[in-house]
């Protein structure tokens, strides 16, 4: 049964939490974490895989997009990048992938293919679409901790913690209010 489209819950404020919690992420990470590389992978850095989330975004965004006259933002070294030049670029990738979103929303609820998309193993529901986009970063993100704990690092808990904060964190929260049992 399709939902008329009032009906439907709006994918873009989930895909706002997910770019809140990879930006805060992002800008909250020890500098030393940063340069890590990754165990086993040569040359691949904790930069490079969080570059990596942008750059990716990116390549969707210009994949499904451009026929539809949304316009792909600019890569980012994932050699040069800092903190601060990447949360400047996940926002605006994040506008990007609203876009597409919101043009699945104004189709039916479907991505409307485009002619350079050939790879098909992500159907271009709304919901599948969003679903990919949030778990490859949440994917990237625990990959990310555990990068530190291998390297024998505790990330500090405001990081950790700022994983988990789907809603909006008050002004000046720093980490989860404490448990109550």
């Amino acid at each position: 049964m399709r939902l008329a489209r009032e009906e439907w819950p709006n994918p873009k404020v989930a895909w706002r939490t997910t770019n809140r919690i990879t930006s805060d992420f992002v800008r909250a990470l020890p500098a030393l974490v940063w340069n890590l590389e990754v165990p086993g992978v040569p040359r691949r850095t904790v930069r490079a895989i969080l570059v990596h989330l942008h750059n990716a975004r990116c390549r969707w965004i210009k994949t499904l997009g451009r026929e539809h006259g949304i316009a792909a933002p600019v890569r980012v070294d994932q050699r040069s990048a800092t903190q601060r030049q990447l949360v400047v670029a996940l926002k605006q990738s994040s506008r990007g992938i609203e876009a597409l979103l919101e043009l699945g929303l104004a189709s039916g609820g479907e991505v409307p293919p485009s002619k350079g998309y050939v790879w098909r193993n992500l159907p271009l529901d709304v919901g599948h679409v969003l679903a990919y986009f949030v778990a490859h970063e949440a994917h990237h993100r625990g990959q990310i901790v555990l990068v530190a704990r291998q390297a024998g690092l505790r990330l500090p808990p405001a990081v950790v913690n700022g994983l988990w904060w789907w809603t909006e964190r008050p002004s000046g929260t720093r980490t989860r209010p404490a448990r109550r049992h």
